[in-house]
């Protein structure tokens, strides 16, 4: 669940349908980004973005995580 981005919808008293209708999309749609069962493309997270006046990075933070792919990687030697 990201919870910055309930937290930031139900501090401002919003409902999941009020927050899809100012977005224009689904109430549907905006329940799965909170839940995080769907990432949102980079024009939803600007609209959120610019809805609650707060950086794409910190609201969908879980995207924005650098992962180190490289540690189950052994090198071979020749």
């Amino acid at each position: 669940m990201r919870k910055r981005l309930v937290n930031e919808r139900k501090k401002r008293k919003l409902t999941q349908k009020q927050v899809a209708e100012t977005l224009n999309i689904s109430s549907i749609y905006v329940r799965k980004i909170e839940k995080g069962e769907r990432n949102p493309g980079r024009e939803t997270m600007l609209k959120f973005e610019k809805l609650y006046g707060i950086q794409d990075r910190i609201l969908f933070e879980d995207l924005f995580q650098e992962h180190d792919d490289t540690k189950g990687i052994k090198s071979s030697s020749a």
